[in-house]
């Protein structure tokens, strides 16, 4: 996001349609001390996919300290007892081996590559 309109119209667009549409979405990720929010995770319906996908994204200074495996584990454990999805995919931007290698400890594995609308091919992971 560049700029407060850009966060505000994806808020707006991609984070309440989701939850209008589907009954669930993107939550907030906070620290429990302070409560300050440092990114998102939850799950997301794509058109192009079978299954919801787990979708996680952090403020810089918080990458590698492990919320987003805390944050991912809680996702994956509501969507499953509160939700009753069962199976989960994760697209991956080719390179993000961070990315990647959180997936593989959550559980998932990589069934291939796909292109998204956007034209952009990614790396497509499943829930084993």
């Amino acid at each position: 996001m560049r700029s407060l309109a850009e966060a505000e119209g994806y808020i707006r667009n991609t984070v309440r349609a989701g939850y209008e549409a589907h009954g669930f979405g993107l939550y907030a990720v906070q620290l429990r001390s302070t409560r300050v929010p440092i990114g998102l995770c939850g799950l997301l319906r794509r058109d192009f996919l079978a299954f919801p996908d787990l979708g996680f994204a952090l403020l810089p200074e918080y990458v590698g300290q492990r919320y987003a495996s805390e944050a991912a584990r809680a996702v994956m454990q509501h969507a499953k007892s509160a939700l009753g999805i069962g199976r989960l995919y994760a697209i991956v931007s080719p390179g993000n081996r961070r990315s990647v290698r959180l997936l593989e400890r959550l559980g998932f594995r990589r069934e291939g590559s796909c292109l998204i609308p956007q034209g952009d091919e990614v790396e497509l992971y499943v829930t084993a």
